[in-house]
């Protein structure tokens, strides 16, 4: 069986103020070709579908194509949602489109229940786990602790294994030598993350150990942009465009997963060719302006950082007089502390949330916050965190003030 490891495709972000529709529709023409070309039997998407909870109706419509054409060419598609999805949104008709060979899991609560696909060698059972935010999962399967409980609060290592555990259950019911793979939008450590990727640490610790998915045949991730290798079996497909100049020089594209009778075949790359490439260039701008050596970046997306002791004039006029697709200009005198304005995301970079929160207090205050400010801080930011996530899954509360799903 050959299956098509995608995942983080974010449908209607932009790059720093530009569309990138168009982009995104040449890797739907890009992962169209593979499919067919390769014989793939399924393309699973492992999260991260949309880049919002409420889509623009051009960027429903691109998924709408996409998903028609991989059923016309007679592959089984699986999607689960991601942290960036509503979930109730993206699993609206996912009952009828079963029936169409499109499998869209968004509910926590079917976590053990396997798409199944045949080949020669026999049953095949997917697992597409849609992303488990623990503030909601947590309390719904009875784990410990949690947002107002007591003891500690249960983070995505603790929710992700009971998923993994309600998985092995349904596996072992099934005849033997049923082959295994499971999809999950998660931060596994070892992973290698990037600027792009949204903060999943409120409300619990964040990363995941490889180990949660011992004795699966093969492990679908999403959520970090990069593709990259966790184990042999463990692996995340990336995202299939740059959403930031933090993924400068890292290969686009899928996994192509391969089974045989005894389960993981091989794995191989399928590479995305880039829509524009991307260009990270620092120096004074008038060498900028006339260094041979850049003219591969004229038709990349640029980041400039300008080192001029002053600022120059017209600045970005200047630079697109040569780099016409730059979209990003920052200031960092030779000698001297870059300019604050200029460089606040390099300064918050790989900061939480509640960091960030705790960080802006002492600036105001001269003082850091207290033990017990931070906690408030805490409780209020998964209180927003919990919000959001009701929002994204649909779900509401009930008279006695007891969260549940509305689907």
């Amino acid at each position: 069986m050959r299956i098509l490891h995608t995942s983080d495709w974010h449908l209607g972000r932009s790059f720093h103020r530009v569309d990138l529709l168009a982009a995104q529709a040449g890797f739907a023409d890009r992962l169209v070709e593979v499919a067919r070309s390769e014989q793939v039997d399924a393309v699973l998407v492992a999260g991260d579908v949309y880049d919002r909870a409420l889509p623009a109706v051009d960027t429903v419509a691109l998924l709408d194509d996409l998903l028609a054409r991989l059923v016309a060419a007679r592959v089984a598609i699986v999607l689960s949602s991601g942290n960036h999805d509503s979930a109730r949104r993206l699993g609206f008709g996912s009952r009828l489109l079963t029936a169409a060979g499109v499998h869209i899991r968004t509910d926590p609560a079917q976590v053990g229940e396997p798409v199944l696909l045949e080949d020669r060698h026999g049953p095949v059972a997917l697992y597409p786990l849609p992303y488990l935010e623990p503030a909601l999962v947590a309390p719904a399967w009875g784990l410990a602790g949690g947002l107002g409980g007591d003891g500690p609060r249960p983070g995505h290592q603790a929710v992700l294994a009971a998923a993994v555990t309600r998985v092995r259950a349904d596996l072992a019911a099934r005849p033997v030598g049923t082959r295994s793979v499971l999809a999950a939008h998660a931060f596994v450590i070892g992973g290698q993350p990037t600027e792009s990727e949204r903060d999943i640490s409120v409300g619990g610790v964040s990363a995941v150990s490889a180990g949660v998915f011992a004795g699966l045949d093969y492990v679908a991730l999403g959520h970090l942009h990069g593709r990259q290798q966790i184990a042999e079996q463990v692996r995340y497909s990336g995202s299939p465009l740059p959403y930031s100049f933090s993924e400068t020089g890292q290969d686009k594209g899928c996994w192509l997963v391969e089974l045989d009778a005894d389960g993981l075949h091989r794995v191989d790359p399928v590479d995305v060719p880039a829509f524009r490439p991307l260009a990270r260039l620092s120096g004074r701008l008038d060498d900028l302006l006339t260094e041979p050596a850049h003219a591969a970046a004229e038709q990349a997306w640029c980041q400039l950082t300008l080192t001029d002791q002053h600022r120059p004039a017209a600045a970005m006029e200047r630079i697109r007089s040569r780099f016409p697709h730059a979209v990003e200009l920052r200031f960092a005198p030779e000698g001297g502390a870059a300019d604050e304005h200029d460089s606040y995301a390099e300064r918050i970079a790989g900061r939480d949330d509640l960091d960030l929160c705790c960080g802006f207090l002492e600036h105001v205050r001269s003082r850091p916050a207290e033990q017990a400010e931070v906690e408030l801080l805490r409780q209020g930011l998964e209180g927003v965190r919990r919000l959001d996530a009701e929002e994204r899954h649909g779900s509401r509360r009930d008279g006695d003030g007891v969260l549940e799903a509305a689907g």
